[in-house]
């Protein structure tokens, strides 16, 4: 079993885009004040979910959204976590990838997914039986794609003959990719891809999952000697008093868990089993981690030590959380963690 050094943690940052509760164009102005504020503080990256037809996501273009965020931000990487491609001509997911690279200077970290949820494949036509040989399809003709030179493939979904490909990522071979799983044989397949991963859970079950990865994976590093993440999500809720980040912490967790429900309860569909319905339960699965400073510290690398993970994926904007929460818990990590481990 592989133990993750303390001192090798990287701090990145997760958003669902869920709905706050405010102005939608508020809250988008909202989020690029945080993703300044996690570009100046050391933050990683920033990574976007991608939704549809639910409050659970107010940014259903991710790359669209990223657009802006590339902007506003000099170091922070970012990407879609995940992209998802069924609901994309990979030809078209292509070329918005290479755009969204070489506007950034090379600061895209590419997350490629199914989903989790078919009915919201099923709005744009895509049934749940197509769904795995389409996604397998456009995986692999974006794989062929940022090879370069001429593209052409035949499949049952995809039909491409001598398509000249006049775009090409900044990051050579290609972006930094990324999946999200809780599965060890999705991990397995990531590292025998080169792929980082990301995964929520408590961190007994992550530590299976990271495990399975390495077992594969750790022979290889990058050419920079750079280990692949592990990366590990909580949503984290900081406040100088316990009682004061408990309060905020289970309002918005009340409104993000309302978000996640909605396309389930809409379409008649259990919820996954691993979900927790009360903030409660939330808590004693670690999917929040909510105190002081300290407190919340000691919380997160101990649980990064048992879930053998090396990368923080916190999720510090979700539901009806203020700003000001946000950017407090923004600043108490980059003290408390990215500043002491970095």
């Amino acid at each position: 079993m592989t133990n993750v050094s303390p001192s090798r943690i990287t701090c990145g940052i997760f958003d669902h885009l869920d709905e706050d509760g405010r102005d939608i164009a508020r809250q988008y102005a909202d989020r690029l004040t945080l993703a300044e504020a996690y570009d100046r503080l050391g933050f990683y990256a920033y990574h976007v979910a991608e939704h549809h037809c639910t409050p659970h996501g107010r940014g259903p273009s991710p790359n669209l959204f990223l657009s802006s965020v590339a902007q506003r931000t000099r170091q922070l990487r970012f990407g879609p976590l995940v992209m998802l491609l069924n609901l994309y001509h990979p030809l078209r997911a292509f070329e918005e990838i290479c755009m969204l690279d070489q506007l950034s200077g090379g600061r895209l970290e590419l997350g490629i997914g199914r989903g989790s949820l078919p009915v919201e494949w099923g709005y744009f036509g895509i049934s749940a039986d197509a769904a795995p040989g389409r996604y397998e399809e456009a995986s692999e003709i974006l794989n062929k794609a940022m090879k370069g030179g001429t593209l052409s493939y035949q499949g049952d979904h995809f039909d491409l003959s001598d398509v000249p490909l006049t775009l090409g990522p900044y990051q050579r071979p290609w972006p930094p990719t990324w999946i999200a799983t809780n599965r060890p044989d999705s991990a397995d397949w990531a590292a025998a891809n080169g792929a980082n991963l990301a995964c929520v859970g408590p961190s007994s079950s992550v530590r299976k999952v990271a495990d399975a990865y390495r077992a594969r994976r750790e022979r290889y590093e990058d050419a920079d000697g750079h280990a692949p993440f592990v990366g590990l999500l909580r949503m984290v809720v900081i406040a100088r008093a316990e009682r004061d980040a408990y309060s905020l912490a289970a309002s918005a967790y009340e409104r993000w868990l309302k978000s996640f429900k909605f396309l389930y309860e809409l379409n008649a569909i259990p919820t996954p089993p691993n979900l927790p319905l009360t903030f409660d339960a939330a808590l004693a699965s670690e999917l929040c981690v909510v105190g002081t400073p300290s407190s919340v510290r000691n919380s997160l690398l101990n649980q990064l030590e048992e879930a053998g993970a090396n990368y923080l994926l916190c999720q510090l904007a979700f539901g009806d959380l203020p700003l000001d929460a946000s950017l407090y818990a923004a600043t108490t990590i980059q003290s408390e963690i990215i500043a002491r481990l970095g």
